[in-house]
């Protein structure tokens, strides 16, 4: 199996447990005298069955991740990191120029003024190339996930 392959079925797991998990809960109390739609321990073994395969697909997902190259100097897991920094700084910088951008309409001049601290210009052209730097990476992460298998247990 491909590692993208592997994604989408983690994926996959991810939303069967949330909606095992709903089913659950709808069924987790009923009124005296009635039955449950759908029996409380059959969607907790169910459950348990779901979250078993998803950790034996994580670990093996990480352990690709952890064990292929994807350049000279990172492995996958190194990149994967520096995308989610990239996004992390890219979303803390638009924050702080929608904060910093907030405009103020003043209506007679004894009102308060506010200014920008910040130079949002320059923090535009920054998250810019945040953005860029981030699709740049992302793409090369894609292409690596179709063309990598995932290890075995």
């Amino acid at each position: 199996m491909r590692l993208a392959e592997a994604l989408i079925v983690r994926s996959d797991i991810q939303k069967r447990v949330e909606q095992v998990k709903s089913r659950l809960n709808l069924n987790a109390k009923i009124q005296e005298g009635e039955q449950p739609a759908e029996q409380p321990a059959e969607l907790l073994r169910e459950l348990q069955e779901l979250l078993y395969q998803l950790g034996s697909l994580i670990r093996r997902i990480n352990r690709t991740n952890a064990q292929t190259a994807f350049d000279d100097q990172r492995t996958l897991a190194d990149a994967l990191t520096d995308r989610d920094i990239l996004s992390l700084h890219r979303n803390a910088l638009s924050e702080l120029i929608q904060s910093a951008s907030v405009r103020q309409d003043r209506f007679t001049r004894s009102e308060i003024k506010f200014l920008s601290t910040v130079d949002i210009a320059a923090l535009q052209r920054q998250v810019d190339q945040l953005a860029k730097d981030y699709r740049q990476l992302d793409t090369r992460v894609q292409e690596l996930n179709w063309l990598t298998d995932v290890l075995e247990e």
